[in-house]
């Protein structure tokens, strides 16, 4: 990973499937410093804060293939990270408590998947559901005991030869005492685009979006999509932004990198309630 804002980082990590797919096997290593605003609300509103992140993380996790096509297994993950305050001119928003501390989170969770897409890289039909619970606790060596849980669903149509209706619904919620950057943070995922990470981030979190996608001639394609989500707060935590209604509208281009997989190199140009955002990637959003 390398920015203009002076992110940068690396990561390893694979996905096994085994026997005949009756077990899956996933882990992931990344290393790197993120650079990021958190922006006042309320007394704050319009004041940034500049953060610098520097840490690691490396998770794993094993699931196995149990009845109508649902894996479940267990995960783990360790990661320690160090945030500063970047140099600033001007009035600030209050620090968080947990800047200027070496943290090292640790946790023990699960996922449920339950996936019939015929193509994970670009599905035309078929659903997906997954549930995850992280479990971060101090007896693991973690320095914040916390509950950090994910819902998706995605649900796919086709509407002919070369058009396909893609359908995503995402919750999130926090339980115990995490650090800020362990609350669902609005824009950190494609959940949903049109929103700077960091800006909107509280104790839960619920997104839903639709995207059209058509493919061209000569490998090229097009997508728009359009959602409605927000941040609703489950604490006292008023420092930062939350809001009920954060909706979003964009699309962009596509060219198809794998013609055997369908593979797509997207770029996405997103409108927000009160930003925009420009990203590219390999596959889908979701």
């Amino acid at each position: 990973m390398f920015t203009n804002n002076g992110s940068r980082g690396f990561g390893v990590g694979a996905d096994l499937y085994m026997k005949e797919d009756t077990y899956e096997v996933s882990s992931i290593y990344a290393r790197g410093n993120v650079n990021y605003n958190l922006y006042g609300s309320g007394v704050f509103d319009g004041l940034k804060l500049p953060l610098v992140q520097t840490g690691q993380v490396f998770r794993a996790e094993f699931l196995r293939r149990t009845w109508w096509k649902v894996f479940v297994g267990p995960r783990f993950w360790t990661g320690s990270s160090f945030v500063t305050l970047a140099p600033k001119n001007g009035e600030i928003p209050p620090i968080p408590s947990d800047v200027g501390l070496h943290t090292v989170l640790r946790a023990l969770g699960m996922r449920v998947i339950r996936d019939t897409r015929p193509n994970q890289f670009y599905p035309t039909a078929g659903e997906k559901l997954e549930f995850t619970g992280d479990f971060f606790m101090q007896s693991l060596g973690s320095k914040y005991s916390f509950q950090a849980y994910r819902f998706t669903f995605n649900k796919y149509k086709s509407l002919g030869k070369n058009q396909v209706l893609a359908y995503d619904l995402f919750a999130c919620g926090t339980g115990g005492q995490p650090p800020f950057y362990g609350n669902c943070i609005y824009g950190a995922q494609n959940e949903l685009r049109g929103y700077t990470p960091g800006k909107y981030l509280d104790r839960y979190m619920s997104a839903t979006q639709v995207e059209y996608r058509l493919t061209l001639p000569k490998g090229f394609g097009l997508a728009a999509f359009g959602g409605l989500g927000g941040v609703i707060a489950g604490s006292s935590q008023v420092l930062f932004k939350n809001d009920h209604f954060l909706p979003d509208v964009g699309g962009g281009p596509r060219y198809e990198l794998s013609k055997k997989y369908h593979v797509n190199l997207r770029t996405d140009f997103a409108k927000g309630r009160d930003s925009w955002t420009w990203s590219m990637g390999v596959g889908e959003a979701f």
